[in-house]
């Protein structure tokens, strides 16, 4: 039937579904060297892989071995995704759909296995496809229980997983066609008007919609049930509009056509059918233009116009693109032999009714070896039963005693098993005893390891608590003591300056208040290094940003990023951190001779982060574990008096990148 044909154009469109957007089965040269260059300007496999199978598809039916060249391509590059594995199976089933159908189905069986480990939309897209074109197969193979069976247990669940309304009603117009083919058509009936209902959800093209209720009048035909028919003809007419292809136009003149011949006004059908081949005339491969001849012939024939049906038909048979089956065959020469003898030329009508019958008795003497095959096998398949029920006796004896005699041999090796599952049991003991001790003792010797570790960071954390506070007392007591008193001295000397003529000694007593000046800054760095007074001040932040300020040079830069700290990081904690960048940035301008320092600072949560990459001279990280400086060894100290990690990368001549990450609840 020709709603046949929208199903299939529907299923061959929706092949590359998986690559949304792409032109499909174009079989134009431009569309081809487009795909070429597309090609090979692309870089992923996946894509590589896809355009390598629209090329397969548009050289299919026109140069096989590009075709199988492209495909093999495509697989080629879908090993890298498990995903594109599956797909490229699916390709080489509808490769070997039309030529090898169980090299086909082989390899739909295996893209199905493949996409079921895929709990996706599209996996389940594509599955209900795959077990589409396997139902397809079965009605190959003359199995339309089989067929039923799959789409509606198979192809329509996945569907619905899916959420493709499109797929679902492609699958509710297969079965309407299979069960009006076997006329079945109440069924048939029931499965188009499930098809309508669902490509009304469908926010997609008049396609399918049309598609549906094109099968639906067709079926309302062949049941005689005209009013419905023509109400359904009445419906495609207002989907019907400029803008859709001709092909739509003349599947409704078909219909249309189709009515009128039903209710034998033959005129106006062969008028509809003209109608439909106007346009589709261009397009004479096409199966509409084929159908549209096929009924027009029936036309021509049923209203006696002998010479337009002789000809019309004489095309067909001169048409080597022209497409039909043994039983249309039939209804061809026997449409010519009847217009030959309503022209009265009797003896070519007998010339074409002897064809005709020869391809009868052809086609019936094809069903009569097939029937005697089939009774054959019958008889030789009793023949065969017959044997088996003469060697059953014979073996039913041997049989007993052989199973007596492995009755006995299993008995032996089940106490044979017995005893050697007790004597693992007992080995296994024996084991799992020794592994037991042994936890044992490496729980012990992990116990200690964790006092010592303990006491280490107890150890630590009273010489860090004990270093600060005498950095606070020494810092309180320079500030305050000896500060004070060199400034006393500065205010003393400076009014002895201002208030008397001191002659030749007014220049030395200058150069000695500068150095006075010189020691009270001094004084002031020190006492800051010691305990700096923003950070107790200002917060965490702003100290940072002073010291990376206070270490900078013309020669060396230091860009400080800061995120989210946090002003109420508990004081021991911030001055903790103050020290370890303290340490760190000095290590890297001292030691690594570094010019460009960049230090990052930040807080998550309880997390502090910090990161310093430098372009200083590097070290051997690994030598240098064994016999660490006391800079680093500080910085170790506090990191883990923190609750903290830290990783070294650093490499000879090519700078160091230190990361730290410690808790500061």
């Amino acid at each position: 039937m020709m709603a046949r044909i929208f199903y299939l154009i529907f299923l061959i469109a929706g092949t590359f579904s998986y690559c949304k957007g792409q032109p499909i089965l174009d079989t134009s040269t431009r569309y081809q060297n487009k795909l070429i260059k597309k090609l090979q300007q692309s870089y992923l496999d996946s894509d590589k892989a896809i355009i390598n199978f629209q090329l397969s598809r548009s050289y299919q039916g026109i140069d096989s071995n590009k075709a199988k060249a492209y495909l093999l391509e495509g697989q080629r590059f879908s090993k890298t995704s498990a995903y594109m594995t599956a797909f490229s199976y699916y390709q080489e089933g509808f490769f070997y759909f039309y030529t090898n159908l169980a090299r086909s189905e082989v390899a739909f069986l295996k893209a199905d296995q493949l996409f079921s480990k895929f709990n996706t939309k599209d996996a389940y897209l594509m599955r209900s496809k795959i077990w589409n074109n396997l139902g397809l197969i079965a009605q190959d193979k003359d199995d339309e229980k089989g067929y039923v069976y799959i789409v509606l247990n198979k192809a329509i669940p996945m569907a619905v997983k899916a959420d493709n309304i499109d797929l679902i009603t492609s699958h509710y117009l297969g079965l309407g066609y299979t069960f009006s083919n076997i006329r079945q058509y109440n069924i048939a009936e029931g499965y188009f008007k499930k098809a309508i209902k669902s490509a009304k959800q469908s926010n997609s093209s008049a396609f399918n919609l049309l598609g549906a209720y094109s099968s639906a009048g067709e079926n309302y035909i062949l049941m005689k049930k005209y009013s419905l028919a023509n109400l359904t003809l009445d419906t495609m007419k207002m989907l019907l509009s400029d803008s859709l292809d001709q092909a739509y136009f003349s599947e409704y003149y078909l219909i249309k056509g189709m009515s009128y011949h039903a209710l034998k006004n033959y005129q106006a059908a062969i008028n509809e059918f003209d109608k439909g081949l106007n346009l589709t005339q261009d397009k004479k491969n096409e199966s509409n233009n084929h159908r549209l001849l096929f009924y027009k012939v029936k036309s021509l024939l049923a209203s006696k116009q002998y010479e337009k049906t002789r000809q019309l038909v004489n095309s067909f048979l001169n048409d080597d693109d022209f497409f039909y089956s043994y039983n249309q065959q039939l209804e061809l020469y026997n449409a010519i032999a009847e217009s030959y003898a309503g022209l009265g030329k009797m003896d070519l009508a007998y010339e074409w009714q002897k064809r005709y019958s020869k391809l009868s008795d052809s086609l019936s003497e094809t069903r009569l070896i097939r029937d005697i095959n089939g009774l054959e096998l019958k008889y030789k398949n009793a023949e065969r039963l017959k044997e088996i029920d003469g060697l059953k006796a014979e073996n039913e004896h041997a049989e007993l005693a052989a199973k007596n005699n492995r009755l006995i041999q299993w008995l032996l090796i089940a106490a044979a098993i017995f005893l050697l599952i007790v004597a693992l049991f007992y080995i296994q003991y024996n084991i799992n005893n020794k592994k037991l001790i042994a936890q044992k003792e490496l729980s012990h010797l992990q116990q200690l390891n964790e006092i010592e570790h303990q006491q280490e960071l107890q150890y630590s954390k009273a010489m860090i608590q004990g270093e600060e506070q005498e950095r606070r007392r020494m810092a309180r007591d320079l500030h305050d003591g000896l500060g004070g008193m060199l400034a006393g001295v500065k205010i003393n000397l400076s009014a002895q300056l201002d208030n008397q003529d001191h002659g030749n000694m007014k220049q030395p007593l200058q150069r000695v208040l500068g150095q006075i000046d010189n020691s009270v800054t001094e004084l002031r760095r020190i006492a800051h290094n010691m305990m700096p007074v923003n950070l107790l001040n200002f917060g965490l932040k702003t100290a940072l940003k002073d010291l990376c300020e206070t270490l900078m040079t013309a020669t060396t830069k230091i860009d400080f990023q800061s995120f989210e700290i946090d002003n109420n990081i508990p004081e021991q904690t911030q001055i903790n951190i103050y020290r370890i960048v303290q340490e760190m940035l000095a290590n890297s301008i001292r030691h690594a001779d570094a010019t460009n320092i960049i230090l990052q600072c930040s807080q998550n949560g309880h997390t502090f982060f910090i990161t310093q990459e430098d372009n200083g001279k590097g070290f051997d990280v690994n030598a240098n574990l064994a016999e660490t400086g006391i800079g680093l060894s500080n910085i170790r100290n506090r990191v883990g008096f923190l609750k903290g990690k830290i990783e070294i990368e650093s490499t000879i001549n090519q700078g160091t990148i230190i990361n730290i990450e410690l808790y500061v609840d």
